[in-house]
């Protein structure tokens, strides 16, 4: 079966129409977890899913398996998946091309006979995004462990809304445990989300990993004062200790490029009026890496900074952290899988380890698992300008497609 490819336009046509729904006036989606929406989303995907005879089943957290038997069906399935939920000015590829990738996969296994060993499932996660509904990667996190089910029916959007409450009033409340099973290997194609195979001139990342990610909350304390009447060598200004610490921090990310990110994505001032000196400020902290050792020596070096730039001036200071999410190797076999099938179809390709997370970061806590990347225009995803390229989208199914066939077989 080397010569199989998936039809492009069909998968474009899918795209688009699924796109449909909650698309905005500027050619992007607000398709947001457990609207309805995203019931339409999911019912679409169903009814396709369907029409190629698989069987669909809906586990508790409202994740959608749609399952194509194979020869030897009580062996442990290969799974492709991916989300259809957007952010709320979002696009029409990230996260819903690789599950209508993943249907395409079925489709042409279907219209050329092709029986595979291993059955082979295609999987809507839920609420990928986190964009209503926190935290991000629910439904993956729910069926891998990560998160208490009962915990995640409790959380709530701005408006007071439950997840558990609105899985039932769209109907995808499914009785199915959300629970890993045993899986052969599991495989998510995805649009980069940044600018390098494109600036490179290449098709296909073959993902090796995702970088670990850690969250810091930094609390620097001075002293309130009035704007005018206290003289500058008078003050406790807060924000004289954070300009040499985001200065240190952006230089920690030259120090350990290529793969180090370093990001201030909100400041916050304490009481925050436009004639006071602030009180205290709070930062909010975004460090990643591919390597586990250095993201842990980033963030010492940013304890450091932090407290000798505010020692040094008399202020006090605090560096939690919120959040992390650690470093992800995927498995080699699956990695092997995508590099022979890019071989094969002769796309040009290159090694590569994702700068964001996915469902495929808690699925490979359970299953072996890796990702396959395409170009997306300048590099541009979570936004409605977010576009693909048909030939692009082309390759990375068919590459998905062929490693799909390796592993089931």
């Amino acid at each position: 079966m080397r010569d199989l490819r998936i039809q492009p336009d069909r998968l474009w046509d899918s795209l688009m129409e699924m796109a449909q729904f909650g698309a905005t006036p500027r050619g992007g989606c607000n398709r947001q977890a457990l609207t309805d929406e995203d019931k339409l989303g999911r019912d679409l995907f169903i009814g396709w899913c369907r029409a190629v005879g698989c069987a669909v089943r809906v586990d508790e957290i409202g994740n959608i398996f749609c399952r194509r038997e194979g020869a030897q069906s009580e062996l442990p399935p290969v799974l492709i998946g991916s989300h259809l939920d957007t952010q709320p000015t979002g696009g029409r590829f990230d996260g819903v091309y690789g599950v209508l990738a993943g249907l395409e996969v079925l489709r042409t296994l279907d219209e050329n006979g092709v029986e595979t060993r291993r059955a082979v499932e295609v999987v809507s996660w839920t609420n990928e995004e986190g964009a209503r509904f926190p935290p991000a990667l629910m439904g993956s996190g729910v069926w891998s462990g990560v998160f208490d089910l009962q915990e995640i029916y409790r959380t709530r959007d701005r408006t007071g809304a439950a997840v558990g409450d609105e899985l039932e009033r769209i109907g995808f409340k499914g009785k199915t445990p959300a629970t890993p099973m045993p899986i052969e290997a599991a495989f998510e194609v995805h649009i980069e989300q940044g600018p390098i195979l494109e600036q490179d001139g290449l098709q296909i990342g073959v993902v090796t990993g995702v970088q670990g990610i850690r969250w810091y909350d930094v609390i620097i304390e001075g002293e309130a004062c009035h704007a005018g009447p206290t003289p500058m060598e008078h003050r406790r200004d807060p924000f004289t200790a954070l300009a040499p610490i985001i200065q240190e921090s952006y230089g920690l990310a030259t120090r350990f490029a290529p793969w180090s990110r370093v990001t201030f994505g909100d400041i916050r001032a304490i009481p925050g009026s436009r004639n006071t000196v602030p009180e205290k400020l709070l930062v909010h902290v975004d460090m990643r890496h591919a390597d586990a050792d250095v993201l842990e020596e980033m963030g010492a070096l940013l304890r450091q900074t932090v407290a000798r730039e505010c020692d040094a001036r008399g202020l006090a200071s605090e560096v939690d952290e919120r959040w992390h999410m650690p470093v992800t190797q995927f498995d080699p076999d699956c990695i092997e899988a995508v590099r022979q099938a890019t071989r094969r179809l002769g796309y040009g390709a290159m090694e590569m380890v994702s700068g964001a997370g996915h469902d495929s970061v808690y699925v490979a806590g359970v299953a072996p698992t890796t990702m396959i990347f395409v170009p997306c225009e300048n590099g541009v995803s979570h936004n409605e300008a977010e576009s693909a390229k048909p030939e692009d989208l082309e390759a990375g199914a068919n590459v998905l497609l062929h490693a799909v066939m390796q592993m089931a077989s």
